[in-house]
């Protein structure tokens, strides 16, 4: 199993360049469901849930193919199957969004449920009220939801119980083909979201009010094809400044955008950051020691749940006290306790962790339990004294793009002990 092995202690210095966000590749990969006509990406990043929704996609018929630029093209005028089966969704949590598109093209769609993710108080059962909504007759059975809507989907109003990004992704790309106009309030405002709208204009729908509360679809009849780029991803951006302040470094993160991260920017700059910003670039400096601030995560434009496990690493190394608040999912302090084996000094009570930091965190084993989770581990282990080796990084590559290979560009003493793999794009073994 792969591990990642840090030697710490060493300031990083330098600039990286942000890689396209999983977070919106993957909606713009469902959204070529829609198309009737070839879709090329660009910045399309190298990882593990991009490779699993291309293989879907190429498992229902589509034609996926990279080029020599890493250009991907999906053409899914072939596409037959519309179904989703477990055997390819098990691993990756946004295997949902294919639901709306396969129901708006097919009429009809089965989609597998991924482990651990149950229909209740989940954001999935907001998916499918809101297609129920549109005229869908849902059932599921067994893990998997079957939908029909043989006559077409229809326009229709619908509000969210609670903000959900997948939700309002899905029902915006289910909306594109469905007769008359649909309204999604409470809408998800986050920047892959306002991504999504802006290529399926691009792709011939008509949208409006993306990035508000309450989004206005008006449905057309069919989308084209065209060429589509992912939008930086922030939270990668964000964690690589963090891995700059954590050790007492410099970083600058290019081709990224400081707009989408306001709220996580605020308040490093509250804990004693320096920071710089320009049109496509971020720079974030130590002046010393950092001081413990509290925080407490909501939807965007607040602080994203997706840095909250690495923020808290930074403040296992400030100075004083800091309250971190986990407002949007439970179980996200899974790290709490490999931090505390570093020598984290965290008290747990509900959804809020109590941080009192400590002069020095030291190098343990540690192991992932998620994305997010696992890079706080990574930052730990790049300001603990001595070596950190964090097991199961496999949930890492679900998010991160050759993480230690930018680390290492920023002068980290961190390797990778990992049998040799590649990626899979459309049947075709490709090696980035």
């Amino acid at each position: 199993m792969d591990s990642i092995i840090i030697q710490g202690g060493k300031p990083l210095q330098g600039s990286i360049t942000a890689s396209g966000a999983k977070n919106a590749a993957l909606p713009l990969l469902a959204a070529a469901i829609l198309a009737d006509e070839p879709v090329i990406f660009h910045r399309m990043p190298h990882l593990r849930d991009i490779s699993t929704m291309l293989t879907l996609l190429a498992n229902q018929g589509a034609d996926v193919s990279i080029d020599d630029k890493e250009q991907i093209r999906v053409d899914t005028t072939g596409s037959t199957r519309a179904e989703a089966p477990y055997e390819l969704v098990k691993t990756m949590r946004a295997s949902a969004l294919v639901l709306g598109p396969l129901l708006a093209r097919f009429g009809t769609a089965m989609v597998s449920l991924p482990g651990g993710c149950a229909i209740g108080a989940r954001p999935i059962d907001m998916h499918l009220k809101g297609l129920e909504a549109m005229g869908a007759e849902i059932h599921v059975e067994q893990g998997n939801v079957y939908a029909d809507a043989k006559n077409g989907l229809k326009g229709a109003p619908v509000v969210f119980s609670n903000v959900t990004v997948t939700g309002t992704e899905n029902l915006m790309m289910a909306a594109v083909l469905a007769r008359g106009d649909t309204t999604l309030e409470n809408a998800a405002r986050e920047p892959e979201v306002v991504g999504l709208a802006e290529s399926l204009r691009q792709m011939g729908a008509s949208i409006e009010g993306d990035g508000t509360d309450c989004i206005r679809i008006q449905g057309v009849d069919r989308l084209s094809g065209g060429t589509l780029t992912v939008v930086s991803d922030r939270i990668e951006t964000g964690t690589y400044l963090a891995a700059g302040l954590i050790t007492g470094g410099d970083v600058t993160v290019t081709d990224t955008d400081a707009g989408m991260l306001e709220a996580y920017l605020e308040r490093l700059s509250e804990a004693g950051a320096h920071i710089e910003t320009g049109n496509d670039w971020i720079r974030c400096r130590a002046n010393g020691r950092l001081r413990g601030i509290s925080i407490e995560t909501s939807p965007h434009p607040g602080f994203p749940t997706d840095l909250q496990a690495q923020f808290m690493a930074i403040m296992c190394v400030a100075e004083g006290k800091s309250v971190i608040s986990e407002t949007i999912f439970e179980n996200r302090f899974m790290h709490v306790q490999e931090l505390q084996r570093m020598g984290a000094n965290i008290q747990l009570d509900g959804h809020t962790a109590i941080v009192q930091g400590v002069e020095h965190l030291s190098g343990a084993p540690v192991m992932a339990t998620d994305l997010r989770a696992s890079a706080s581990l990574v930052l730990a282990g790049l300001a603990a004294e001595g070596k950190t080796s964090v097991s199961r990084v496999y949930h890492i590559d679900r998010g991160y793009e050759r993480i230690e290979e930018k680390l290492k560009r920023l002068g980290a003493n961190i390797e990778r002990i990992t049998p040799s793999e590649h990626m899979v794009y459309g049947g075709q073994v490709v090696n980035f």
